[in-house]
């Protein structure tokens, strides 16, 4: 359940503090999406359900609502060690007010995502700014989150929630696009995020040498600091080709007070065909450091004021390779339509871990002594399709 709340809580901040691509001065065309996707990787499967509209209402103004549903089973290595597979539903409400003034874009959001153990509201606001000429855009945006957490100690189909603490998150962000060229794209953005309040985990524990346990070590609760404070910073160029196509490329550094240092690598391609296909390649890298009050296995209890054993605080990389198709199966519009498309998206994911060990398959009984379990590796595959209706 935790990897669901920390992909959810990243999700939503990022959603909500994006900067748009279009012109300040020009607000994005009238459309209707559904969207299903499916995550199947590290013991867990994860199917999303999402339906969003859009109109304009005036040139000036426009309304967006979105409808998300993703229902997920299993439960990640860490949290098998020490919890049950868990099967949950998380439904997620928002909407979005826009009004553009002159070169102005403002724009106001409101998201509620609750599921049987986790309550999260978010409320941002951005605004975006053409300026010299169409060629530079900056934009500003905040985004506030209360967080309600929860532990489960039933089942899932008899859930007794115990609810454990609430935290708060504040996210700023500021961006800067420029047209460099008539083929020449550039853009650099910034963002900070604090929490505060509770902010560990009640499914995951740590484990302590322990001689006297027969498998060489006792589980305990973590302590997590009540504050983090997060820095990212990220710089995106996209070149257009003469035949069309357009290659992008992505670098992203990560920052925080918990020691977390992460470099994101990442490159598109983008190729139409005509009017009606769109076929677009990528290929991304991340690696990051581990936090400092991590550890797979630590000496004793209490041996440090904070302490964690969450895969995600560890030493790891990813590589992520996947491909995109885009067929617009009404490319001159249909009566009230101006344009149909349907997308299919599939990622593959290959996780390493440098200094997390896999203690739910292997152990004293496989012949491997505390702190010498294999590091822990998986693959995960994301699949993706959504419909888009414009008129």
């Amino acid at each position: 359940m935790a990897h669901r709340h920390i992909l959810a809580r990243a999700a939503v901040i990022a959603a909500l503090i994006l900067i748009r691509s279009t012109s300040a001065d020009v607000l994005p065309d009238n459309r209707a999406d559904v969207f299903y996707s499916k995550y199947s990787g590290g013991g867990m499967d994860i199917t999303g359900y999402s339906a969003t509209a859009r109109a304009k209402i005036t040139e000036n103004f426009a309304v967006e609502a979105n409808y998300f549903i993703d229902k997920v089973s299993g439960a990640s290595v860490d949290v098998l060690s020490s919890a049950s597979p868990i099967k949950d539903e998380r439904r997620q409400k928002s909407g979005t007010l826009e009004y553009l003034h002159d070169k102005t874009t403002y724009t106001a959001s409101y998201m509620s995502s609750v599921e049987r153990d986790y309550i999260s509201e978010t409320a941002s606001f951005s605004l975006s700014q053409s300026m010299f000429g169409d060629l530079t855009t900056v934009t500003l945006g905040f985004a506030r989150t209360n967080n309600t957490v929860g532990d489960n100690g039933g089942t899932a189909n008899k859930p007794d929630v115990t609810w454990v603490g609430h935290a708060l998150t504040r996210a700023y962000s500021g961006g800067l696009s420029q047209i460099i060229t008539k083929n020449f794209i550039a853009g650099v953005n910034l963002q900070v995020i604090t929490d505060a309040g509770y902010l560990a985990n009640p499914y995951r524990e740590i484990r302590f040498l322990d001689p006297g346990k027969a498998v060489g070590y006792t589980l305990a609760s973590q302590v997590y600091p009540d504050t983090h404070t997060s820095t990212a910073v990220q710089v995106q160029a996209k070149y257009y080709l003469p035949y069309r196509a357009a290659v992008t490329g992505l670098y992203r550094y990560y920052t925080d007070t918990w020691g977390v240092i992460g470099n994101t690598y990442e490159l598109d391609y983008t190729h139409p065909i005509r009017d009606k296909w769109i076929f677009e390649g990528r290929v991304r890298y991340y690696k990051q450091s581990a936090a400092t009050f991590y550890s797979d296995l630590f000496p004793f209890p209490f041996s440090q004021n904070f302490t964690a054993r969450d895969q995600n605080l560890a030493a790891l990389d990813n590589t992520t390779i996947g491909a995109k198709v885009t067929y617009a199966f009404l490319p001159d519009g249909w009566k009230v339509f101006k344009r149909g498309t349907v997308t299919a998206d599939v990622s593959r994911i290959r996780f390493n871990y440098r200094d997390f060990r896999d203690i739910k398959d292997f152990g004293v009984a496989q012949g491997f002594a505390p702190g010498t379990e294999p590091l822990y590796q998986f693959n995960a595959t994301v699949y993706q399709l959504y419909l888009s209706m414009y008129f």
